[in-house]
């Protein structure tokens, strides 16, 4: 194997969005910087279970439901 092919891991602080901050290791960066995070699995509806809405007024979506509207879906 070629010398210097794969990156060099270190410990990082990752900032999560309710303040929490965890030490990872990490190709990111460089020893000690923090990473601040606009999502995470406490806040993301695909962790939380949270509901989402369809916003497509008149496009692509609106068009299906309407094309497909008698036949029951």
């Amino acid at each position: 194997m070629k010398d210097a092919t794969h990156p060099e891991y270190h410990m990082i602080n990752v900032k999560l969005v309710d303040g929490t901050v965890v030490q990872m290791r990490s190709t990111w960066g460089a020893e000690g910087d923090t990473l601040s995070l606009d999502i995470d699995p406490s806040v993301h509806p695909a962790w939380t279970g949270g509901s989402t809405r369809l916003m497509d007024t008149g496009g692509k979506v609106s068009r299906f439901k309407n094309k497909y509207a008698g036949l029951g879906f």
